[in-house]
């Protein structure tokens, strides 16, 4: 006989009590799967190697030739919020490697396809580009778009660049090559549209005859001194082809493109950027422009200005 406190053994569970436990168990599995997609998708953030630009050539140094974090995917799917590949232009004597750190993986993560082409190549180990003939890098950037366009199925892209890469490289393209049928928006960062004086120092070069010896070194650095013969057959036809939208985003400091007034533009369809309106305290000049904070938010809103993000005023003072 029992003890009188014992209890009867539990039921076993039935067919239907079985399948509602593991209904129960696998819509609990199902929400914990949910929960965790984002925190995968983050996982899959692409991060910059450097947020200043020197910074990013001390990584350069490094990583020559190396990709932009974010850049280069050519199986990349433009989607319907961002359908235009954006095409990244480093400057005179750069890469896209030391220019692009932070801009790029701030367009992938936001869910851009982005390439960025290293233009002007030679065979130094170091990869210092944009040196050579300005017409022929601007074919060399028509190859490079046509490539994007085959790959992404893109009509059209989106230009952003740096100095030469952002001013009279890609105006080059667009006016004498038939860029303009392939871009919709150029956003020049510190973009050297008219030439530069380099403090007088162009100007001066220029007249006692001394640009020869500019060009030997640099056929580039030559054509975009103030007066150049390449400024003069562009700037000829005016500032714009029709049908792009033109974005500056110019530094009071710039050290490099002088007098900073030089890179903007005029023409319909073109805005103006200049970084201290607004922000007396962003000391950014020529290199730090494609780091800074505030001109990076100006380029995206340039390329999206249907959403646009907040544009922050914070103190710069290293490039």
């Amino acid at each position: 006989m029992a003890p009188p406190d014992a209890r009867p053994p539990a039921p076993r569970p039935t067919a239907a009590r079985r399948r509602s436990l593991r209904l129960l168990v696998a819509t609990a599995v199902a929400a914990v799967l949910a929960l965790l997609a984002p925190a995968a998708a983050g996982a899959a953030t692409v991060r910059p190697h450097a947020t200043t630009y020197s910074g990013a050539i001390a990584y350069n140094l490094l990583h020559p030739g190396e990709d932009p974090p974010g850049a280069n995917d050519w199986s990349c799917t433009p989607t319907a919020d961002h359908p235009r590949p954006v095409v990244l232009l480093h400057g005179t004597f750069g890469n896209s490697t030391n220019a692009w750190q932070r801009l790029s993986p701030t367009l992938a993560n936001d869910g851009w396809c982005v390439f960025a082409l290293d233009y002007g190549a030679d065979a130094s180990p170091y990869p210092i580009r944009g040196a050579g003939d300005i017409p022929a890098a601007a074919a060399e950037v028509d190859a490079f778009v046509d490539r994007v366009l085959a790959a992404t199925g893109a009509p059209e892209v989106d230009i952003v660049g740096h100095s030469q890469g952002g001013g009279i490289l890609p105006r080059w393209y667009l006016r004498f090559l038939g860029g303009a049928a392939e871009v919709h928006t150029l956003v020049g960062m510190a973009p050297s549209n008219h030439g530069t004086t380099l403090f007088g120092l162009g100007t001066l070069a220029r007249a006692f005859g001394l640009t020869t010896g500019v060009a030997a070194v640099s056929p580039a650095a030559e054509q975009q001194i103030v007066g150049s013969s390449t400024n003069a057959t562009l700037d000829a036809g005016g500032d714009t082809v029709p049908g792009v939208s033109y974005t500056t985003i110019v530094s009071r400091y710039d050290q490099v493109v002088t007098p900073y007034t030089n890179q903007f533009l005029s023409g319909p369809d073109v805005t103006n950027h200049l970084l201290q309106d607004g922000c007396r305290i962003d000391y950014t000049e020529h290199l730090g422009v494609v780091y800074d904070p505030r001109a990076i938010a100006l380029a995206v809103n340039a390329l999206d200005p249907a959403r646009p993000r907040p544009v922050p005023c914070t103190l710069q003072l290293v490039p």
